[in-house]
C-alpha cells in the first residue's frame, strides 16, 4: 500500500504519526461528538482524545486508543492543537466513505507541531489524496472535575432500551428530570412537554440495566438542547454508563465498538440546569 509504505525517514520531521488501515474507525468516531465546528486534539502515548465543548455547560470527549491504530508515533508526552473538526470529517470522506465489503480508504495522520497544519494522507484503490488542515492554539478543556469518588449514583444501560425511552418521551421538552433512588422508581427519565408529562421508568433489576447502584436519592432536570447532540453517540453505542456526582453534574460514556469490532469510549458531561432548579 503505497500510503503506508512512505519511507521511515519521512517521519523524522513530525511530532506525531498515526495510521489507520480503515479511516472511517476515525470518523464514525469523530461524527459522535461533532455538535461544533472546532474541537481540541489532545496526543499522549495512550492515544488520541478529542474535545468538543458548548456554552461551558457542556463537554464531549471521543477516546481513540493508540493499540486501535495500526501505528501510533509520539515524541513529547502530550502533543494538543486545535482543529475545525468540520473540515477533518469532509476530508475523512473524501472518497465518498465506501461500505462495499473489502474496501476502504487507509489513512496516515501526521503532525510537524505548533504552527504547522495537520497532514492527511488518505489512499484508496490505488489512489493517494493529501490533505492539509490549518491548526489553531488549543484552548484549555473545561475541567468538571468530575471524579469517581464523588459519584453518589450510576447504572449501566444497553443503549437499545435508552433509545426506547427517548422515542417514547415527549422531546419537545425543555428539559430532561433523571430520578435516582435506593426505592421506587430507582432510575426515573421524565419530560415535561406539549402533551404532558412523561416518565419512563427501569426497575433495578431490569433486563436492559447491567448495573445500579444508588447511594442517595438524586433528582436533577437537564437542558434537552445540551442532550441532545448525544444522541449520535448513543446510535453508534451498545452499552451506556449513567453517572452523577453530589452537585448533579451528569455524565454520559457510551461504549462503541468499530468496524474492526475493537473499543472506543465517547464521554459527555452536563451541567444540570440550575434554572430549571429554582422554579
Amino acid at each position: 500500500m503505497p500510503l503506508l509504505m512512505q519511507s521511515q525517514s519521512d517521519d523524522d520531521q513530525y511530532v506525531l504519526v498515526a495510521t489507520l488501515d480503515n479511516a472511517r474507525n476515525l470518523s464514525n468516531i469523530l461524527k459522535a461528538i461533532a455538535f461544533k465546528d472546532h474541537a481540541i486534539f489532545t496526543a499522549t502515548p495512550n492515544g488520541l482524545r478529542v474535545t468538543v465543548e458548548d456554552s461551558k455547560c457542556l463537554q464531549a470527549n471521543a477516546f481513540i486508543q493508540a493499540a486501535i491504530f495500526q501505528e501510533f508515533t509520539i515524541k513529547e508526552d502530550l502533543v494538543g492543537l486545535q482543529i475545525n473538526l468540520t473540515v477533518l470529517l469532509d476530508c475523512l470522506s473524501i472518497f465518498g466513505g465506501s461500505t462495499v465489503p473489502g474496501t476502504s480508504t487507509a489513512l496516515r495522520l501526521c503532525y510537524k507541531g505548533y504552527g504547522h497544519p495537520l497532514t492527511l494522507f488518505l489512499e484508496e484503490g490505488g489512489v493517494v489524496t493529501v490533505c492539509k488542515i490549518n491548526t489553531q492554539e488549543p484552548e484549555e478543556p473545561i475541567d468538571f472535575e468530575f471524579c469517581s469518588s464523588n459519584v453518589t449514583n450510576k447504572v449501566i444501560l444497553l443503549s437499545e432500551s435508552l433509545k426506547e425511552a427517548f422515542s417514547e418521551l415527549d422531546m419537545t421538552s425543555e428539559v430532561l428530570q433523571i430520578t435516582m433512588s435506593l426505592s421506587q422508581p430507582y432510575f426515573r427519565l421524565s419530560t415535561f412537554g406539549n402533551a404532558g408529562s412523561a416518565h419512563y421508568d427501569y426497575p433495578k433489576d431490569s433486563d436492559m440495566m447491567e448495573l445500579f447502584h444508588c447511594t442517595t436519592t438524586q433528582t436533577n432536570k437537564y437542558k434537552m438542547s445540551l442532550l441532545k447532540p448525544s444522541t449520535k453517540a448513543l446510535a453508534l453505542s451498545s452499552k451506556v454508563s449513567v453517572r452523577t456526582d453530589s452537585r448533579g453534574v451528569l455524565s454520559l460514556q457510551y461504549l462503541v465498538r468499530n468496524d474492526d469490532g475493537q473499543i472506543c469510549f465517547v464521554d459527555y458531561y452536563c451541567c444540570p440546569d440550575e434554572e430549571a432548579d429554582d422554579e
